[in-house]
Protein backbone atom coordinates (compact mmCIF):
# COMPACT_ATOMS: atom_id res chain seq x y z
CA UNK A 1 0.00 0.00 0.00
CA UNK A 2 2.83 2.35 0.84
CA UNK A 3 4.25 1.73 -2.63
CA UNK A 4 1.07 3.19 -4.12
CA UNK A 5 1.24 6.13 -1.78
CA UNK A 6 4.85 7.04 -2.54
CA UNK A 7 4.25 6.60 -6.27
CA UNK A 8 7.01 4.11 -7.02
CA UNK A 9 4.64 1.56 -8.56
CA UNK A 10 2.92 3.96 -10.99
CA UNK A 11 5.65 3.80 -13.66
CA UNK A 12 5.24 0.02 -13.66
CA UNK A 13 1.45 0.30 -13.98
CA UNK A 14 1.75 2.77 -16.86
CA UNK A 15 4.32 0.54 -18.61
CA UNK A 16 2.07 -2.52 -18.28
CA UNK A 17 -0.92 -0.60 -19.61
CA UNK A 18 1.15 0.78 -22.52
CA UNK A 19 2.29 -2.68 -23.49
CA UNK A 20 -1.29 -3.93 -23.16
CA UNK A 21 -2.42 -1.23 -25.58
CA UNK A 22 0.33 -2.21 -28.01
CA UNK A 23 -0.48 -5.93 -27.80
CA UNK A 24 -4.17 -5.18 -28.28
CA UNK A 25 -3.36 -3.07 -31.33
CA UNK A 26 -1.29 -5.88 -32.85
CA UNK A 27 -4.23 -8.27 -32.42
CA UNK A 28 -7.05 -5.94 -33.55
CA UNK A 29 -5.76 -3.44 -36.09
CA UNK A 30 -4.76 -5.81 -38.93
CA UNK A 31 -8.34 -7.12 -39.03
CA UNK A 32 -9.99 -5.97 -42.30
CA UNK A 33 -7.28 -3.41 -42.99
CA UNK A 34 -4.65 -3.28 -45.68
CA UNK A 35 -1.14 -4.34 -44.58
CA UNK A 36 0.23 -0.88 -45.37
CA UNK A 37 -2.41 0.92 -43.29
CA UNK A 38 -2.00 -1.60 -40.47
CA UNK A 39 1.77 -1.07 -40.45
CA UNK A 40 1.32 2.70 -40.24
CA UNK A 41 -1.06 2.42 -37.30
CA UNK A 42 1.15 -0.09 -35.48
CA UNK A 43 4.17 2.17 -35.94
CA UNK A 44 2.23 4.99 -34.32
CA UNK A 45 1.13 2.70 -31.46
CA UNK A 46 4.72 1.57 -30.92
CA UNK A 47 6.05 5.11 -30.42
CA UNK A 48 3.00 6.79 -28.82
CA UNK A 49 0.57 4.14 -27.52
CA UNK A 50 -1.70 6.45 -25.51
CA UNK A 51 -1.95 9.15 -28.17
CA UNK A 52 -2.40 6.48 -30.85
CA UNK A 53 -5.21 4.87 -28.86
CA UNK A 54 -7.11 8.16 -28.57
CA UNK A 55 -6.57 8.90 -32.25
CA UNK A 56 -7.64 5.42 -33.30
CA UNK A 57 -10.81 5.58 -31.22
CA UNK A 58 -11.63 8.89 -32.90
CA UNK A 59 -10.76 8.15 -36.54
CA UNK A 60 -9.45 4.61 -36.76
CA UNK A 61 -12.39 3.07 -38.62
CA UNK A 62 -13.71 4.51 -41.88
CA UNK A 63 -17.33 4.21 -40.89
CA UNK A 64 -19.97 6.52 -39.51
CA UNK A 65 -21.45 6.32 -35.99
CA UNK A 66 -24.37 3.96 -35.35
CA UNK A 67 -27.14 6.54 -35.84
CA UNK A 68 -25.79 7.27 -39.30
CA UNK A 69 -25.45 3.60 -40.15
CA UNK A 70 -29.08 3.10 -39.15
CA UNK A 71 -30.08 5.71 -41.70
CA UNK A 72 -27.88 4.04 -44.26
CA UNK A 73 -29.89 0.86 -43.87
CA UNK A 74 -32.96 2.73 -45.15
CA UNK A 75 -31.14 4.58 -47.92
CA UNK A 76 -31.08 1.68 -50.43
CA UNK A 77 -34.89 1.85 -50.53
CA UNK A 78 -34.71 5.57 -51.23
CA UNK A 79 -32.11 5.08 -53.95
CA UNK A 80 -33.97 2.07 -55.36
CA UNK A 81 -37.01 4.19 -56.17
CA UNK A 82 -34.80 6.59 -58.07
CA UNK A 83 -32.95 3.78 -59.85
CA UNK A 84 -36.26 2.33 -61.04
CA UNK A 85 -36.76 5.47 -63.12
CA UNK A 86 -33.18 5.31 -64.38
CA UNK A 87 -33.29 1.62 -65.33
CA UNK A 88 -36.08 2.27 -67.80
CA UNK A 89 -33.61 4.37 -69.79
CA UNK A 90 -30.70 1.92 -69.50
CA UNK A 91 -31.87 -0.43 -72.26
CA UNK A 92 -29.07 -0.89 -74.74
CA UNK A 93 -26.59 1.20 -72.80
CA UNK A 94 -24.23 -1.64 -71.94
CA UNK A 95 -24.57 -3.23 -75.37
CA UNK A 96 -23.59 0.08 -76.96
CA UNK A 97 -20.12 -0.24 -75.45
CA UNK A 98 -17.13 -1.99 -76.95
CA UNK A 99 -16.61 -5.48 -75.49
CA UNK A 100 -13.70 -4.52 -73.21
CA UNK A 101 -15.65 -1.48 -71.96
CA UNK A 102 -18.62 -3.65 -71.09
CA UNK A 103 -16.52 -5.19 -68.32
CA UNK A 104 -15.92 -1.71 -66.88
CA UNK A 105 -19.61 -0.88 -67.18
CA UNK A 106 -20.55 -4.04 -65.30
CA UNK A 107 -17.96 -3.30 -62.61
CA UNK A 108 -19.26 0.23 -62.01
CA UNK A 109 -22.86 -1.02 -62.00
CA UNK A 110 -21.97 -3.72 -59.50
CA UNK A 111 -20.12 -1.55 -57.00
CA UNK A 112 -22.04 1.71 -57.46
CA UNK A 113 -25.55 0.46 -58.43
CA UNK A 114 -25.99 2.79 -61.40
CA UNK A 115 -26.25 1.38 -64.94
CA UNK A 116 -24.64 2.47 -68.20
CA UNK A 117 -26.84 5.04 -69.98
CA UNK A 118 -26.66 6.08 -73.66
CA UNK A 119 -27.45 9.37 -75.43
CA UNK A 120 -25.85 11.92 -73.11
CA UNK A 121 -24.31 15.24 -74.00
CA UNK A 122 -21.12 15.99 -72.02
CA UNK A 123 -19.23 19.26 -72.28
CA UNK A 124 -16.02 19.85 -70.33
CA UNK A 125 -15.20 23.28 -68.96
CA UNK A 126 -11.86 24.18 -67.37
CA UNK A 127 -12.47 27.95 -67.16
CA UNK A 128 -13.01 28.61 -63.45
CA UNK A 129 -15.05 31.81 -63.55
CA UNK A 130 -17.01 30.75 -66.63
CA UNK A 131 -18.12 27.58 -64.83
CA UNK A 132 -19.53 29.69 -61.99
CA UNK A 133 -21.36 31.91 -64.48
CA UNK A 134 -22.73 28.95 -66.45
CA UNK A 135 -24.02 27.18 -63.33
CA UNK A 136 -25.72 30.40 -62.23
CA UNK A 137 -27.25 30.75 -65.70
CA UNK A 138 -28.57 27.18 -65.57
CA UNK A 139 -30.16 27.89 -62.18
CA UNK A 140 -31.67 31.08 -63.60
CA UNK A 141 -33.38 28.94 -66.23
CA UNK A 142 -34.77 26.43 -63.72
CA UNK A 143 -38.52 25.90 -63.78
CA UNK A 144 -39.12 23.14 -61.23
CA UNK A 145 -36.12 22.56 -58.95
CA UNK A 146 -32.44 23.33 -58.44
CA UNK A 147 -30.27 21.04 -56.32
CA UNK A 148 -26.73 22.05 -55.34
CA UNK A 149 -24.29 20.00 -53.26
CA UNK A 150 -20.76 21.24 -52.70
CA UNK A 151 -17.94 20.68 -50.25
CA UNK A 152 -16.89 24.33 -49.95
CA UNK A 153 -19.31 27.21 -50.47
CA UNK A 154 -18.21 30.69 -49.54
CA UNK A 155 -20.10 33.95 -49.39
CA UNK A 156 -17.63 35.61 -51.78
CA UNK A 157 -17.79 36.65 -55.43
CA UNK A 158 -18.22 33.10 -56.74
CA UNK A 159 -20.45 31.84 -53.95
CA UNK A 160 -22.57 34.97 -54.13
CA UNK A 161 -23.21 34.29 -57.82
CA UNK A 162 -24.65 30.86 -57.00
CA UNK A 163 -26.55 31.97 -53.89
CA UNK A 164 -28.11 34.88 -55.75
CA UNK A 165 -29.24 32.56 -58.54
CA UNK A 166 -30.83 30.22 -55.99
CA UNK A 167 -32.58 33.14 -54.30
CA UNK A 168 -33.96 34.37 -57.64
CA UNK A 169 -35.12 30.87 -58.54
CA UNK A 170 -36.87 30.45 -55.19
CA UNK A 171 -38.74 33.71 -55.71
CA UNK A 172 -39.99 32.29 -59.03
CA UNK A 173 -41.43 29.30 -57.20
CA UNK A 174 -38.58 26.91 -58.01
CA UNK A 175 -37.82 24.38 -55.27
CA UNK A 176 -34.19 25.00 -54.26
CA UNK A 177 -32.22 22.64 -52.03
CA UNK A 178 -28.63 23.27 -50.97
CA UNK A 179 -26.27 20.82 -49.24
CA UNK A 180 -22.88 22.04 -48.01
CA UNK A 181 -20.31 20.16 -45.94
CA UNK A 182 -20.18 21.47 -42.39
CA UNK A 183 -16.38 21.30 -42.19
CA UNK A 184 -15.49 22.25 -45.75
CA UNK A 185 -17.82 25.28 -45.61
CA UNK A 186 -17.14 26.13 -41.96
CA UNK A 187 -15.71 29.56 -42.75
CA UNK A 188 -18.96 31.08 -44.08
CA UNK A 189 -21.70 28.60 -43.21
CA UNK A 190 -23.27 30.81 -40.53
CA UNK A 191 -23.28 33.84 -42.81
CA UNK A 192 -24.80 31.74 -45.61
CA UNK A 193 -27.48 30.32 -43.29
CA UNK A 194 -28.38 33.82 -42.10
CA UNK A 195 -28.47 35.10 -45.66
CA UNK A 196 -30.85 32.37 -46.80
CA UNK A 197 -33.32 32.80 -43.93
CA UNK A 198 -36.74 33.59 -45.35
CA UNK A 199 -35.67 33.12 -48.98
CA UNK A 200 -37.26 29.70 -49.42
CA UNK A 201 -33.92 28.09 -50.26
CA UNK A 202 -33.60 24.98 -48.10
CA UNK A 203 -30.08 24.75 -46.66
CA UNK A 204 -28.78 21.67 -44.86
CA UNK A 205 -25.32 21.16 -43.40
CA UNK A 206 -23.75 17.78 -44.14
CA UNK A 207 -22.54 16.06 -40.96
CA UNK A 208 -22.34 19.06 -38.62
CA UNK A 209 -19.89 18.33 -35.81
CA UNK A 210 -21.57 16.96 -32.70
CA UNK A 211 -20.02 15.24 -29.70
CA UNK A 212 -23.16 14.12 -27.90
CA UNK A 213 -26.50 13.03 -29.40
CA UNK A 214 -25.96 11.95 -33.02
CA UNK A 215 -22.20 12.41 -32.70
CA UNK A 216 -20.29 12.81 -35.98
CA UNK A 217 -16.75 12.27 -37.21
CA UNK A 218 -14.77 15.32 -38.28
CA UNK A 219 -12.68 13.29 -40.77
CA UNK A 220 -15.53 11.62 -42.71
CA UNK A 221 -16.71 14.34 -45.05
CA UNK A 222 -18.90 14.73 -48.13
CA UNK A 223 -16.51 15.93 -50.84
CA UNK A 224 -18.96 15.76 -53.76
CA UNK A 225 -19.70 18.60 -56.16
CA UNK A 226 -23.06 18.13 -57.87
CA UNK A 227 -25.58 20.50 -59.45
CA UNK A 228 -28.88 19.27 -60.90
CA UNK A 229 -31.40 21.60 -62.53
CA UNK A 230 -34.89 20.30 -63.35
CA UNK A 231 -33.49 16.77 -63.61
CA UNK A 232 -32.24 17.60 -67.10
CA UNK A 233 -28.99 19.54 -66.64
CA UNK A 234 -26.22 18.49 -64.31
CA UNK A 235 -22.71 19.50 -63.30
CA UNK A 236 -20.06 17.28 -61.76
CA UNK A 237 -16.31 17.60 -61.20
CA UNK A 238 -13.71 19.13 -58.92
CA UNK A 239 -14.75 22.75 -58.45
CA UNK A 240 -16.02 24.18 -55.19
CA UNK A 241 -17.91 27.46 -55.08
CA UNK A 242 -15.37 30.00 -53.90
CA UNK A 243 -13.34 32.64 -55.67
CA UNK A 244 -10.48 31.43 -57.85
CA UNK A 245 -7.92 32.80 -55.36
CA UNK A 246 -9.06 30.67 -52.43
CA UNK A 247 -5.83 31.10 -50.49
CA UNK A 248 -3.64 34.21 -50.89
CA UNK A 249 -1.67 34.06 -54.16
CA UNK A 250 -3.00 30.54 -54.84
CA UNK A 251 -5.17 30.39 -57.93
CA UNK A 252 -7.10 27.19 -58.56
CA UNK A 253 -7.40 25.29 -61.81
CA UNK A 254 -10.42 22.97 -62.01
CA UNK A 255 -12.36 20.77 -64.39
CA UNK A 256 -16.14 20.41 -64.48
CA UNK A 257 -18.44 18.49 -66.82
CA UNK A 258 -21.85 19.82 -67.83
CA UNK A 259 -24.13 16.92 -68.66
CA UNK A 260 -27.51 16.54 -70.29
CA UNK A 261 -29.41 13.34 -70.86
CA UNK A 262 -30.37 10.36 -68.70
CA UNK A 263 -27.09 10.28 -66.74
CA UNK A 264 -28.27 13.47 -65.00
CA UNK A 265 -30.77 11.26 -63.18
CA UNK A 266 -27.91 9.33 -61.59
CA UNK A 267 -26.54 12.57 -60.17
CA UNK A 268 -30.06 13.33 -59.00
CA UNK A 269 -30.34 9.97 -57.25
CA UNK A 270 -27.10 10.63 -55.34
CA UNK A 271 -28.42 14.01 -54.23
CA UNK A 272 -31.71 12.41 -53.14
CA UNK A 273 -29.79 9.87 -51.06
CA UNK A 274 -27.56 12.49 -49.45
CA UNK A 275 -30.57 14.71 -48.69
CA UNK A 276 -32.24 11.80 -46.92
CA UNK A 277 -29.12 11.05 -44.86
CA UNK A 278 -29.10 14.61 -43.53
CA UNK A 279 -32.85 15.18 -43.12
CA UNK A 280 -34.57 11.75 -43.09
CA UNK A 281 -36.82 13.31 -45.74
CA UNK A 282 -37.58 11.15 -48.77
CA UNK A 283 -37.86 13.58 -51.66
CA UNK A 284 -37.72 10.90 -54.38
CA UNK A 285 -40.63 11.43 -56.77
CA UNK A 286 -41.34 11.09 -60.51
CA UNK A 287 -41.19 14.86 -61.03
CA UNK A 288 -37.54 14.82 -59.98
CA UNK A 289 -36.79 12.15 -62.61
CA UNK A 290 -38.28 13.56 -65.84
CA UNK A 291 -37.83 12.27 -69.35
CA UNK A 292 -34.72 13.87 -70.91
CA UNK A 293 -35.47 16.49 -73.51
CA UNK A 294 -34.68 15.50 -77.09
CA UNK A 295 -31.39 16.89 -78.35
CA UNK A 296 -29.11 16.60 -81.34
CA UNK A 297 -27.57 13.18 -81.82
CA UNK A 298 -24.18 14.78 -82.50
CA UNK A 299 -21.49 14.05 -79.93
CA UNK A 300 -23.65 11.86 -77.72
CA UNK A 301 -21.83 9.84 -75.10
CA UNK A 302 -22.58 6.68 -73.20
CA UNK A 303 -21.90 7.29 -69.51
CA UNK A 304 -22.57 6.30 -65.92
CA UNK A 305 -21.89 7.67 -62.45
CA UNK A 306 -20.07 6.04 -59.53
CA UNK A 307 -20.80 7.27 -55.99
CA UNK A 308 -18.23 6.18 -53.41
CA UNK A 309 -17.39 6.62 -49.75
CA UNK A 310 -18.46 5.28 -46.35
CA UNK A 311 -22.12 5.61 -47.39
CA UNK A 312 -21.44 3.18 -50.26
CA UNK A 313 -19.15 0.64 -48.55
CA UNK A 314 -18.85 -1.63 -51.61
CA UNK A 315 -18.00 1.19 -54.01
CA UNK A 316 -14.33 2.11 -53.96
CA UNK A 317 -13.28 4.58 -56.64
CA UNK A 318 -9.75 3.18 -56.37
CA UNK A 319 -11.12 -0.14 -57.66
CA UNK A 320 -12.25 1.64 -60.81
CA UNK A 321 -8.97 3.54 -61.27
CA UNK A 322 -6.89 0.40 -60.83
CA UNK A 323 -9.03 -1.70 -63.18
CA UNK A 324 -8.94 0.94 -65.91
CA UNK A 325 -5.17 1.34 -65.75
CA UNK A 326 -4.74 -2.42 -66.09
CA UNK A 327 -7.07 -2.37 -69.11
CA UNK A 328 -5.15 0.38 -70.92
CA UNK A 329 -3.52 -0.53 -74.23
CA UNK A 330 -1.77 2.66 -75.32
CA UNK A 331 -2.03 5.59 -72.95
CA UNK A 332 -3.00 6.58 -69.40
CA UNK A 333 -3.12 10.17 -68.15
CA UNK A 334 -3.88 10.96 -64.50
CA UNK A 335 -4.38 14.41 -62.98
CA UNK A 336 -4.77 14.99 -59.26
CA UNK A 337 -3.72 17.59 -56.68
CA UNK A 338 -2.97 14.90 -54.09
CA UNK A 339 -1.24 11.66 -55.08
CA UNK A 340 -0.80 9.24 -52.19
CA UNK A 341 -1.69 5.95 -53.87
CA UNK A 342 -2.42 2.59 -52.36
CA UNK A 343 -0.27 -0.34 -53.43
CA UNK A 344 -2.73 -1.76 -56.02
CA UNK A 345 -2.90 1.57 -57.87
CA UNK A 346 0.87 1.97 -57.79
CA UNK A 347 1.37 -1.56 -59.08
CA UNK A 348 -1.16 -0.99 -61.87
CA UNK A 349 0.79 2.06 -63.06
CA UNK A 350 4.11 0.19 -63.02
CA UNK A 351 2.55 -2.78 -64.81
CA UNK A 352 1.05 -0.57 -67.49
CA UNK A 353 4.45 0.94 -68.27
CA UNK A 354 5.96 -2.54 -68.44
CA UNK A 355 3.38 -3.45 -71.08
CA UNK A 356 4.43 -0.48 -73.21
CA UNK A 357 1.60 1.85 -72.15
CA UNK A 358 2.55 5.51 -71.84
CA UNK A 359 1.58 6.62 -68.33
CA UNK A 360 1.60 10.32 -67.43
CA UNK A 361 0.87 11.79 -64.01
CA UNK A 362 0.05 15.50 -63.67
CA UNK A 363 0.35 16.86 -60.14
CA UNK A 364 0.56 20.39 -58.87
CA UNK A 365 4.18 21.31 -58.15
CA UNK A 366 3.36 22.39 -54.58
CA UNK A 367 0.17 21.53 -52.72
CA UNK A 368 -1.40 23.52 -49.88
CA UNK A 369 0.02 21.10 -47.29
CA UNK A 370 3.71 20.63 -46.45
CA UNK A 371 3.03 17.17 -45.01
CA UNK A 372 1.17 15.99 -48.12
CA UNK A 373 3.93 17.44 -50.32
CA UNK A 374 6.52 15.29 -48.59
CA UNK A 375 4.35 12.16 -48.63
CA UNK A 376 3.48 12.65 -52.30
CA UNK A 377 7.07 13.23 -53.32
CA UNK A 378 8.12 10.00 -51.63
CA UNK A 379 6.51 8.11 -54.52
CA UNK A 380 8.32 9.99 -57.32
CA UNK A 381 11.47 7.84 -57.22
CA UNK A 382 9.47 4.67 -57.73
CA UNK A 383 7.36 6.20 -60.50
CA UNK A 384 10.33 7.66 -62.37
CA UNK A 385 12.33 4.45 -62.14
CA UNK A 386 9.34 2.55 -63.55
CA UNK A 387 9.11 4.94 -66.50
CA UNK A 388 6.06 6.99 -65.50
CA UNK A 389 6.09 10.59 -66.76
CA UNK A 390 5.76 12.86 -63.72
CA UNK A 391 4.68 16.35 -64.77
CA UNK A 392 4.74 19.15 -62.17
CA UNK A 393 2.09 21.74 -63.05
CA UNK A 394 3.34 25.22 -62.24
CA UNK A 395 0.90 27.86 -63.47
CA UNK A 396 -1.74 27.41 -60.74
CA UNK A 397 -2.81 25.01 -58.02
CA UNK A 398 -4.00 22.09 -60.12
CA UNK A 399 -7.11 20.98 -58.24
CA UNK A 400 -8.70 19.11 -61.17
CA UNK A 401 -9.17 15.35 -60.80
CA UNK A 402 -9.47 13.22 -63.92
CA UNK A 403 -8.20 10.16 -65.72
CA UNK A 404 -8.17 9.23 -69.41
CA UNK A 405 -7.59 5.76 -70.81
CA UNK A 406 -6.49 5.30 -74.44
CA UNK A 407 -8.80 7.31 -76.70
CA UNK A 408 -12.26 6.43 -75.46
CA UNK A 409 -12.70 6.53 -71.66
CA UNK A 410 -12.67 9.73 -69.61
CA UNK A 411 -13.12 9.93 -65.85
CA UNK A 412 -14.05 13.28 -64.27
CA UNK A 413 -15.01 13.72 -60.65
CA UNK A 414 -14.29 14.90 -57.13
CA UNK A 415 -11.95 12.11 -55.98
CA UNK A 416 -8.27 12.68 -55.39
CA UNK A 417 -5.87 9.76 -55.69
CA UNK A 418 -5.28 9.30 -52.00
CA UNK A 419 -6.62 7.31 -49.07
CA UNK A 420 -8.94 10.12 -48.00
CA UNK A 421 -10.84 9.93 -51.27
CA UNK A 422 -10.54 6.15 -51.50
CA UNK A 423 -11.91 5.40 -48.01
CA UNK A 424 -12.97 8.42 -45.97
CA UNK A 425 -14.68 10.98 -48.19
CA UNK A 426 -17.97 10.67 -50.05
CA UNK A 427 -17.09 11.25 -53.72
CA UNK A 428 -18.76 11.19 -57.12
CA UNK A 429 -17.20 10.16 -60.44
CA UNK A 430 -18.49 10.44 -64.01
CA UNK A 431 -17.36 7.76 -66.46
CA UNK A 432 -17.72 8.78 -70.12
CA UNK A 433 -17.24 6.12 -72.82
CA UNK A 434 -16.67 8.60 -75.63
CA UNK A 435 -13.89 9.45 -78.07
CA UNK A 436 -15.24 13.00 -78.32
CA UNK A 437 -15.04 13.58 -74.57
CA UNK A 438 -11.54 12.08 -74.45
CA UNK A 439 -10.49 14.32 -77.34
CA UNK A 440 -11.67 17.36 -75.38
CA UNK A 441 -9.87 16.09 -72.30
CA UNK A 442 -6.67 15.55 -74.32
CA UNK A 443 -6.71 19.24 -75.28
CA UNK A 444 -6.83 20.15 -71.59
CA UNK A 445 -4.04 17.68 -70.82
CA UNK A 446 -1.92 19.15 -73.63
CA UNK A 447 -2.32 22.57 -72.05
CA UNK A 448 -1.18 21.10 -68.73
CA UNK A 449 1.90 19.71 -70.46
CA UNK A 450 2.78 23.11 -71.89
CA UNK A 451 2.60 24.64 -68.40
CA UNK A 452 4.36 21.84 -66.54
CA UNK A 453 7.91 20.79 -65.81
CA UNK A 454 8.73 17.17 -66.54
CA UNK A 455 10.59 15.69 -63.61
CA UNK A 456 13.66 13.64 -64.54
CA UNK A 457 15.13 10.89 -62.42
CA UNK A 458 18.65 12.38 -62.54
CA UNK A 459 17.30 15.76 -61.39
CA UNK A 460 15.17 14.24 -58.66
CA UNK A 461 18.05 12.13 -57.35
CA UNK A 462 20.01 15.30 -56.54
CA UNK A 463 17.61 16.51 -53.84
CA UNK A 464 19.18 16.80 -50.40
CA UNK A 465 19.44 14.15 -47.72
CA UNK A 466 17.12 16.03 -45.33
CA UNK A 467 14.42 16.18 -48.00
CA UNK A 468 14.72 12.45 -48.62
CA UNK A 469 14.59 11.78 -44.88
CA UNK A 470 11.39 13.77 -44.38
CA UNK A 471 9.86 12.04 -47.42
CA UNK A 472 10.67 8.62 -45.99
CA UNK A 473 9.19 9.50 -42.60
CA UNK A 474 5.97 10.88 -44.06
CA UNK A 475 5.79 7.87 -46.40
CA UNK A 476 5.49 5.67 -43.31
CA UNK A 477 2.40 7.51 -42.13
CA UNK A 478 0.96 8.30 -45.59
CA UNK A 479 -1.85 5.70 -45.19
CA UNK A 480 -3.10 7.82 -42.27
CA UNK A 481 -3.17 11.12 -44.20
Amino acid sequence: MSQFLDGTIWPLVIAVMSWSILVGAVVYIPFRRSPVAAQAWLLLFFFMPWAALLLYLAVGNARHPKWRRDRLEAMPDIIRKAIEHISLRAMGGLRALRPHHQLTGRLVHRIGRFPVLPDNRIVLDADYNRVVDRIATDIDQARHHAHVMVYILQNDQAGNRILSALERASRRGVKCRLLIDAVGSSRDRRAIAKRLEGTGVELRLILPLRFWNQATRFDLRNHRKIVVVDGRVGWVGSQNMHRIEYEPKTFYRELMARVEGPVVLELQAIFIGDWYLETEEDIASPDLMPEPLPHSLERTATAQVLPSGPDYPDAGVDILFTDLIYSARRRVVLATPYFIPNEPLLLAMRTAVSKGVRVTLFVTSTTNSWLIDRAQQSYYDELLEAGVEVMLYRERFLHAKHLSIDDDIAIIGSANMDRRSFELNSEVTLIAYSEDVVRDLRAIEDDYRFKSHRLRLEEWSRRGFFVQLTENVTRLISPLL
